[in-house]
């Protein structure tokens, strides 16, 4: 393996993981702060910098931010995660120094003047109108409100609309210093790239100087209900979830193969009971989500109003059945689909990129794809029975409804299957 890892004198983390007979290059800076780093007053605000820090420099305006990474034929695009906040660059092997130079500028010298705030306020009003006419969104986010009431784990990653309109440039400016540390930053780069000259390069970009700790946020309480949402649709859109387990933890690698055999693909459990013999459902997934310190397991079914109840005890069959054992070729299986997912994503310059940078924050290091799938392989068929039996005898669910009717119903009968229901 070839991954190097630098610290600089101001506390930036550089890695780099060149990768031989690749022309282009991927460039990342990872910020460990995002919606879970905000109080009730900052709901919403760090999608909000993420949004506002592409709006202009104090020596680029935002069309030649844009101009300039597209002159060479690359991108430059970010994201907000409940836990950290990524800033991306896809360019070519010459063009490297330039996503650097820009990522760095965006972060250190944005202009956040009061007109652009506005006008991303409206955007982002926009996307929030969005995700509620989705039901499909809208049924996830009521889903980890409930699951995580009042606690930002638990908070759509947006904010509402009375936190947008509320941001002001002082409160953006607030968050900007407070988690934006190079203490708190990683930036690392996958495909044609050099380890010295790139980190020579994060020095010259990245200048900020900032002593204090990282920033940390209060550790998650599931608490898991009921929520729904009476929609006139033609589906109702039901989600399941359970407490999982926290990302890089043995439980975790056993909830994503356990996912995989309840519902990760065509062979799944749940697609070919509900879908393919009953004919219950068109979509249906099982789902696996770690955090910190915690996680979200569970499945997600669109169906007609009048099969929700059948829907719902084909998943309470499954679930059982699984508690009470599982085959080792269904372990085999799931274990070459997630073994496949990850060798294939490290051929990705972006997904590799990213993905050294999450290893640093999750484990500390930079592990080899060998040591990933090695505790893939190491999950038996007993640890994913026993996490099924927690889920089927012990744990508190998580029922959210988006549908026509009387969904309240519905929620409660499938809450009370698990020894729960408010």
């Amino acid at each position: 393996m070839t991954v190097r890892v630098s610290r600089l004198d101001n506390g930036l983390t550089v890695v780099t993981d060149p990768m031989p007979n690749i022309m282009t290059a991927a460039v990342a800076l990872t910020v460990n702060a995002g919606a879970r780093h905000e109080t009730q007053a900052q709901h919403g605000i760090a999608h909000m910098l993420e949004h506002m820090a592409f709006k202009g420099t104090a020596t680029r305006s935002a069309a030649e931010i844009v101009g300039a990474i597209e002159r060479v034929g690359g991108s430059l695009n970010a994201a907000t995660s409940h836990e950290n906040t990524v800033y991306a660059a896809r360019v070519l092997a010459e063009d490297v120094p330039l996503a650097v130079t820009l990522i760095g500028d965006i972060i250190e010298n944005s202009r956040l003047e009061p007109e652009e705030l506005a006008r991303e306020q409206g955007v982002v009003l926009s996307e929030i109108g969005e995700a509620e006419d989705t039901p499909d969104d809208l049924v996830f986010e009521m889903m980890s409100e409930t699951a995580f009431p009042d606690q930002p784990l638990g908070r759509p990653i947006l904010g509402t609309r009375d936190s947008v309109r509320a941001m002001t440039v002082d409160s953006i400016r607030g968050y900007l210093s407070g988690h934006y540390r190079p203490g708190s930053m990683i930036l690392s780069a996958a495909g044609a790239v050099d380890h010295d000259s790139f980190c020579a390069m994060a020095a010259d970009a990245f200048r900020m100087s900032d002593g204090r700790e990282a920033s940390s946020f209060a550790p998650a309480r599931y608490q898991g209900g009921i929520t729904t949402r009476t929609r006139d649709l033609d589906q109702t859109h039901l989600v399941l979830g359970f407490e999982g387990a926290p990302t890089g933890s043995d439980a975790f690698f056993t909830a994503d193969i356990a996912s995989t055999i309840l519902g990760g693909g065509m062979s799944s459990r749940l697609f070919q009971e509900a879908r393919e013999r009953r004919g219950l459902c068109y979509s249906i997934y099982a789902y696996s989500w770690g955090f910190a310190e915690t996680g979200l397991f569970g499945v997600y079914a669109g169906t007609a109003p009048k099969d929700v109840a059948d829907l719902s005890d084909v998943i309470r069959h499954e679930i059982c059945a699984m508690a009470q054992g599982v085959t080792e070729d269904e372990i085999a299986s799931a274990c070459a689909q997630s073994k496949a997912g990850l060798l294939m994503s490290l051929e990705n310059c972006a997904s590799r990129a990213e993905q050294i940078a999450r290893h640093l924050v999750v484990f500390g290091e930079v592990l080899p794809a060998e040591a990933l799938v090695a505790r893939l392989e190491a999950v038996t068929a007993q640890d994913v029975s026993a996490l099924m039996q927690r889920l089927a005898a012990e744990a508190e669910a998580t029922v959210s409804i988006v549908g026509p009717g009387a969904p309240e119903a519905a929620a409660q009968r499938i809450a009370a299957a698990y020894g729960s229901g408010r």
